[in-house]
């Protein structure tokens, strides 16, 4: 009996390890980011890239914005520990311990994921995905975060970077559709950040972090966030001028539509449950313009 308790204990020990470690790295923003990058890999004329290719470019993704993830949290335990959404952190609750020797841990983190990609894929794709982890590690949290309503608009371009790397990875000079795929993963992340911004309003006010929606009002955000949405779903359409077929372009105009319809309803009534529903949307709209992307290309392509 007591060794039965014991396993049970231990298990339950380990998934509590990996769940605060899932946390710390942000796994869940890191997931986004590698799909994107695979996305634009596999849409990206040039040679087919090998199983093994995609399983680097997956793992240098991920690994690299967990680094980033991880810093993010150990920078901001201040803030942190004043938001509901936040202050179950490992950094906040004391799971892990903040001291300077995470600091390396984070950097051979990101050096784990840099390095493989430029020895098995280019140093484009490498250059890229440091730039991701860059973005968001030091001009979102340590230079715009606390200082300007543009934080999320400029350390958004982190996720750009992502699929800038996918599509490195199989060309490093580039295409239209890579390049407008990351423009759209730029402005997808303001109109994201946004509606959720608007729905936790007032967490942020009490931090003092200049979110968007502290500083204009829930409804002028909701109508920026329209209008950002707007040019977001427009660019979004342009790949099909560029050779992607009717299932990308159903995928970006459905997506875009849905989403478009409930950043409407945010402006009519920009309530914390209608933005979380604007933000939801967002999600939608993203999966949806991935999927039909990597639809058209083994459908069609």
């Amino acid at each position: 009996m007591d060794y039965a308790l014991s396993r049970v204990d231990a298990d339950r020990g380990l998934k509590t390890l990996f769940g605060q470690i899932s946390n710390l790295l942000k796994l869940r923003i890191g997931v986004i980011m590698m799909l994107t990058a695979l996305v634009a890999m596999v849409i990206t004329p040039g040679p087919q890239p090998s199983g093994f290719e995609m399983l680097v470019l997956c793992f240098a993704v991920l690994i690299s914005a967990g680094a980033a993830g991880a810093f993010n949290q150990y920078y901001e335990v201040d803030i942190d520990r004043k938001v509901a959404r936040t202050c179950t952190r490992p950094f906040v609750t004391g799971y892990f311990r903040k001291r300077p020797l995470w600091l390396g841990i984070i950097a051979l983190l990101l050096l784990a994921g840099v390095m493989p990609a430029a020895l098995i894929l280019n140093l484009s794709a490498a250059f890229y995905i440091f730039l991701g982890a860059f973005f968001y590690a030091i001009v979102y949290t340590v230079w715009l975060k606390r200082r300007s309503w543009t934080n999320i608009v400029i350390g958004g371009a982190s996720g750009s970077f992502a699929v800038l790397a996918g599509a490195a990875a199989v060309d490093p000079s580039l295409g239209p559709v890579p390049i407008l795929l990351a423009l759209v993963l730029f402005l997808w992340t303001p109109s994201h950040f946004w509606s959720l911004a608007i729905a936790k309003n007032k967490d942020y006010a009490r931090t003092g972090v200049p979110m968007l929606p502290v500083i204009i009002g829930n409804h002028r955000c909701a109508e920026v966030v329209m209008l950002n949405t707007l040019l977001l779903v427009g660019i979004s359409i342009l790949p099909f001028f560029y050779g992607m077929s009717w299932i990308y372009l159903a995928g970006a105009a459905g997506g875009g539509g849905y989403f478009i319809y409930h950043n409407y309803l945010m402006i009519k009534d920009p309530a914390p449950r209608v933005a979380m529903k604007s933000f939801f949307a967002s999600l939608l709209q993203l999966v949806l313009l991935l999927v039909c992307a990597v639809l058209d290309v083994l459908l069609l392509g």
